[in-house]
């Protein structure tokens, strides 16, 4: 973790420590500024159904965790209408401009969305993708008991200079182009774009996907053996093709993955790219050390 060090007037490092956020643009104190993260993080540990108005934790910051708590723990269904202004002004005991800034948080962070003259909306349960082991998009459904259905865009053989030169192939080799919108649960969540290497699987496109999964046709119908991928995600706004096809407005976030795909013995096979809807995708890593 790198902290910069900013020549300007410091603000309380005592209140810093007790947990107050140090005000944008202040110079900052390692462990002034980790004592404070230390105290919010001991917070969403020990958070109840209670606000304690003693604790240095700001309280809208406490309402906010408790409505989060309730929105991951499952007490409302995804689009379900959320408790109105009034009722949680009512159960906390809190002022307007307080509640006010719990929710705004909360639907900055992507757990609530508000409609006009209705009130706020619980967002669909995200998701999530554990990047540990190579798997396929349907393969990660499953695994979340969901099903999956896909939208064939372009299915055919091309040539690609761009894409070769990411496999190390030559750029007149022939490679097979698989363009599709992966649907889970009835719901478009992600655009993919395949193009393997045709030479390892030659007639692919007449043959057909073996229950719509290309790894399961790669590895059952060819028998090649995946080894390993190398993959990077970022963000993106979505441009105007993805949105039409996401069903999600442009400018929308959306997570980029591109992936790399080996074989056993160590040649190319596969690249890939995907772009996940932001507001129903989440990737999870398990790191150890």
């Amino acid at each position: 973790m790198l902290i910069a060090f900013l020549r300007s007037a410091a603000p309380s490092s005592t209140a810093i420590a007790n947990g107050v956020p140090p005000p944008s643009g202040a110079a900052l104190d390692t462990r002034n500024v980790l004592g404070y993260y230390a105290n919010v993080q001991m917070y969403r540990q020990v958070v109840g159904e209670r606000l304690d108005r003693r604790s240095p934790i700001p309280l809208y910051f406490q309402l906010k965790e408790i409505l989060r708590s309730w929105i991951i723990s499952g007490k409302f269904d995804s689009g379900a209408r959320f408790p109105s202004e009034n009722e949680l002004q009512a159960r906390f005991g809190v002022s307007r401009m307080t509640l006010r800034r719990a929710l705004s948080e909360l639907v900055h962070e992507g757990f609530l969305f508000r409609e006009q003259g209705r009130g706020s909306f619980v967002v669909k349960t995200r998701l999530q993708e554990q990047l540990r082991h190579l798997t396929s998009f349907t393969e990660d459904m499953r695994l979340q008991g969901l099903p999956t259905t896909s939208r064939i865009l372009a299915f055919q053989v091309v040539t690609d200079e761009t894409v070769a030169h990411k496999l190390d192939a030559p750029p007149e080799e022939e490679l097979v182009r698989l363009q599709r919108v992966r649907l889970a649960g009835g719901e478009a969540v992600a655009l993919q774009t395949a193009f393997v290497r045709h030479r390892f699987c030659p007639g692919l496109v007449e043959r057909g996907l073996v229950e719509g999964s290309l790894y399961k046709t790669l590895e059952e119908v060819y028998g090649l053996r995946l080894g390993r991928a190398v993959q990077t995600l970022a963000a993106k706004p979505a441009d105007q093709y993805e949105a039409e096809l996401l069903e999600i407005v442009p400018g929308q976030p959306v997570l980029v993955l591109e992936r790399t795909t080996y074989l056993q013995n160590g040649a190319s096979i596969e690249y890939v790219r995907s772009s996940y809807r932001g507001d129903r995708y989440r990737f999870a890593v398990e790191l150890s050390r």
